[in-house]
């Protein structure tokens, strides 16, 4: 189960058709326009109105609207399909990064999401509310033997290095990429490192010596949407 806080994360996981287990509301909020109704239209199994200070010990945020909900986690475990490009996130351990990684992948189109064992927890609070609703358009598979998927993965599987041979507008992204990320220090492992078919790195004109990996993800999925426009 996982906790979502707020209008948005509530009204994005119903438009998948999910039902909530409970849905709680504070009695401030249930008098607001927004809040008030999307508690009175959503279904749930269980309704709870309670007092504003019980709400904000329950919410995960520091400013709550006052509208909470528990789900059960969905079981969408990642299958990774011939023709598809997919991500391959190692030891990526700080929530926001990891929420941020799968806003992003679900904004350029990609829906499998394999996380190795180390990566923060998928559905966590914090994580959620960095993807903002993305989850539920993603398929996402935890603790993934990252190995075995990279070697099964039939197209390229693009390692980002920050010394790699050829610049990542240098590669061709146009067919099915398996993209591989690290962890924000380490980086990717050896192991992992060495299944890439191709590694590339992003130019960085700048004195800055490195990307958010966040950020360099953004970077290159992007360039494949780019390319395969």
């Amino acid at each position: 189960m996982t906790l979502l806080d707020g209008e948005h994360l509530i009204e994005s996981y119903a438009q998948t058709g999910g039902t909530p287990k409970i849905l709680a509301v504070s009695e401030s909020a249930l008098e607001t326009t927004g809040a008030g109704a999307l508690f009175e239209s959503t279904p749930a199994d269980e309704k709870w109105v309670l007092s504003d200070s019980l709400l904000r010990s329950l919410s995960p945020v520091d400013t709550p609207v006052g509208l909470v909900a528990v789900i059960s986690i969905p079981d969408n475990l990642s299958v990774t399909s011939a023709g598809q490009s997919c991500l391959l996130l190692e030891g990526i351990q700080d929530p926001g990064n990891v929420g941020t990684m799968l806003r992003t992948a679900a904004a350029a189109g990609i829906t499998d999401v394999l996380l190795s064992p180390g990566c923060a927890f998928a559905w966590s609070p914090k994580v959620m509310r960095a993807g903002q609703g993305a989850h539920f358009q993603l398929s996402i598979r935890e603790d993934a033997d990252l190995l075995v998927a990279a070697k099964a993965f039939q197209g390229k599987v693009i390692a980002t290095l920050p010394r790699a041979d050829r610049t990542l507008f240098e590669a061709d992204l146009r067919g099915p990429v398996a993209w591989m990320f690290g962890s924000e220090g380490a980086g990717l492992s050896e192991g992992m490192a060495s299944c890439a078919t191709e590694s590339v790195s992003i130019p960085m004109p700048g004195k800055t010596e490195s990307l958010n990996v966040a950020a360099a993800l953004a970077v290159c999925l992007f360039e494949q949407v780019r390319q395969k426009a």
